[in-house]
C-alpha cells in the first residue's frame, strides 16, 4: 500500500513540474498571479517533502527494531538448542542415572533369587566367578597294562608268523595266551643296505632289514638324510624299540625312561653263527648289575633338538636315580623321539658294549631283533640294581589334559529337602521323621550338570555322602576333564 501511495504522488508531482516548464505566460499580470499562485504551491511542496523524508526515516528504524529483535531470538534459541545437545555434564549425569537405575534393577533380581533359594530350589545357574576355563595340566603314567612304569615280565607272541618275525617280535607283559595279554612294544633290526637277513623271494635288495631301516628312515628323519647319526658318527644298522601307539598316548614322558640291556656271550663265535635263536646272555650271576648297560635320555642336561618327528632326544649312559653318567662326557648309544614313541639304538654301540655281534652277512637271516630282546627280558627277570629294584624297561607316557572347574556352592538355606518318596509319609505329605519339621537332614551324593535346555550332561559322584542342614554349608569343585 506504501508503495503504490509513493509512486503515484511521484508521478504527479512530475507532472506539475513539467506542466510549469511548458506554460507560455502572456500577460505580466497574468505571471503576477501565477507567481504568487507558484509560491504557495512551492510551499505546500516543500512541507510535503518534509513530511515525506520523516515518513522515510521513521519505516526504516521501525523495520530495524524488528529484524534486530528477531535475529537476537532466533540466536536465543540456537544457543539453547546447542547446550542441550552438546552439554557434556547432562549427558553424564544421564549415563549415570541410567547406570543407576540398572544396578538397582540387578541387585532387585539378585535378592529375589536369593529370597526365593530360602524356601528351597532344584538347580542354580553357576555364576561366571565359579567357572574356571581351559586349565591345563601335564599327567603322567606307568606307560604299560595296569600303570605299571616298569615292565619285568616280557614275552614274544606266539601268533606271529615266521614272516613277520623275520620284520620284528612283539613284546607282551605275559604270555600271549594268557587271558589279559596285551602288546606293549616291539622290537625291530635294520640295515641300510639290507644285511643280515634274507631276500624275499629271490628279489634283489628286498630284504626285510632294507624295509625296516627304510621305514624308519622315511619316518624319523630328515629328507636328504641316509643314515642315522649318533653322537656324530652315522650307523648303517639300528635297533627300533617302538613302544605300542594305545600305550604313550600323547608322548612318552622324557627324563622317565630306562632301558637295561644285559651283554650277550657273543665273542668268539662265527659271526654268520651268531643267530638270535642261538644267543644267550652273559654268564654274569643273578643279581650283579655291575656290566649291565643302562640307558636314559639327556633331556635333564641337555636341550632338546627338533626334527621332522618332533623332538630328539639322546640316549646315553646312566640310570634314573643317578641321572647321566659322567655328564661332561657322556656315552651316547642311540637316540629318543618321544612324540612318536620310538628309540634308536645303535648297532656299533651294542657290538661294542654288549657284545653283541650282529649279524652283518649278506642273505643271511641273523634274526638280530631278538639278540635285543633277550638282551633285556634276560636283565628284567634275573638282576636288581643296588637298591634291590628289577631292572626292566621302565617307562611313563605324558598327557596335557585340558579342564574345566566348576565351584558349586551350596548355602545353608539352599538343598535342605529330597524329592525322594522316603523322605515324606501320608496323603499330606507329612515329614517322615518329626526332628526334620524345623530342622531337615540330608545327604549329598552326586551333582548333576545341564545346560540351558534343562538336559543332563554330567553327572558328579562324591567318594563319600556329605551331610547338609540350615546349619551347614558346602563347596564341591567339579573338574570337568577333555
Amino acid at each position: 500500500m506504501r508503495n503504490f501511495q509513493y509512486n503515484e504522488y511521484r508521478d504527479r508531482y512530475d507532472s506539475e513540474w513539467e506542466d510549469i516548464d511548458n506554460d507560455l505566460l502572456d500577460n505580466d499580470a497574468t505571471e503576477e498571479d501565477e507567481e504568487e499562485d507558484f509560491g504557495t504551491e512551492m510551499r505546500r511542496r516543500r512541507r510535503r517533502r518534509r513530511r515525506r523524508r520523516r515518513v522515510r526515516r521513521r519505516r526504516p528504524r521501525r523495520r530495524r527494531r524488528r529484524r534486530v529483535v528477531r535475529r537476537r531470538r532466533r540466536r536465543r534459541g540456537r544457543r539453547r538448542r546447542t547446550t542441550r545437545r552438546t552439554d557434556p555434564r547432562r549427558l553424564q549425569r544421564l549415563v549415570k542415572s541410567q547406570a543407576r537405575a540398572l544396578a538397582n534393577r540387578i541387585i532387585r533380581e539378585r535378592d529375589l533369587k536369593q529370597l526365593r533359594a530360602r524356601f528351597g530350589r532344584i538347580f542354580t545357574s553357576f555364576d561366571p566367578a565359579d567357572v574356571i576355563e581351559n586349565q591345563q595340566e601335564t599327567v603322567t603314567k606307568g606307560l604299560w597294562s595296569n600303570g605299571l612304569g616298569n615292565l619285568v615280565n616280557m614275552f614274544t607272541s606266539s601268533d606271529q608268523t615266521a614272516t613277520q618275525k623275520r620284520y620284528y617280535y612283539e613284546i607282551f607283559q605275559s604270555g600271549s595266551g594268557v587271558a589279559g595279554a596285551q602288546p606293549q612294544f616291539s622290537i625291530a633290526w635294520g640295515h641300510v643296505g639290507g644285511s643280515g637277513s634274507a631276500d624275499e623271494g629271490g628279489q634283489v635288495n628286498d630284504t626285510p632289514s632294507r624295509a625296516i631301516y627304510s621305514q624308519y628312515r622315511n619316518l624319523l628323519l630328515e629328507p636328504g638324510d641316509k643314515m642315522f647319526t649318533i653322537n656324530g658318527v652315522d650307523n648303517p644298522n639300528c635297533f627300533f624299540v617302538n613302544v605300542n601307539r594305545a600305550r604313550f598316548k600323547e608322548r612318552l614322558d622324557e627324563g622317565n625312561i630306562e632301558f637295561n640291556i644285559q651283554p650277550l656271550s657273543g665273542n668268539g663265535v662265527m659271526n654268520s653263527a651268531f643267530t638270535g635263536s642261538h644267543v644267550s646272555a652273559s654268564t654274569t650271576a643273578p643279581g650283579n648289575s655291575g656290566n649291565v648297560i643302562r640307558l636314559i635320555d639327556d633331556s635333564k642336561v641337555t636341550d632338546t633338538r627338533i626334527g621332522q618327528a618332533g623332538q630328539i632326544y639322546a640316549l646315553v649312559s646312566g640310570s634314573i636315580e643317578r641321572g647321566v653318567h659322567n655328564k661332561t662326557n657322556p656315552h651316547y648309544y642311540g637316540l629318543l623321539y618321544p612324540q612318536v614313541g620310538v628309540a634308536v639304538i645303535g648297532g656299533k654301540g651294542m657290538n661294542t658294549s654288549g657284545s653283541f655281534n650282529i649279524v652283518t652277512g649278506s642273505e643271511v637271516p641273523g634274526d638280530n631283533a631278538l639278540k635285543l630282546f633277550t638282551a633285556m627280558s634276560h636283565s628284567a627277570a634275573m638282576l636288581t640294581d643296588t637298591s634291590g629294584d628289577r631292572l626292566g624297561f621302565q617307562a611313563r607316557s605324558s598327557e596335557k589334559v585340558k579342564s574345566t572347574h566348576y565351584f558349586v556352592r551350596v548355602k545353608n538355606s539352599e538343598y535342605n529337602f529330597s524329592n525322594n518318596p522316603t523322605f515324606v509319609t501320608g496323603s499330606r505329605g507329612q515329614f517322615k521323621q518329626a526332628s526334620f519339621l524345623f530342622d531337615p537332614k540330608v545327604y549329598v551324593t552326586s551333582i548333576g550338570m545341564y545346560n540351558n535346555r534343562r538336559e543332563l550332561l554330567a553327572v558328579a559322584k562324591l567318594s563319600k555322602p556329605l551331610l547338609k542342614s540350615f546349619t551347614r554349608e558346602a563347596l564341591i569343585k567339579v573338574k570337568l576333564d577333555f
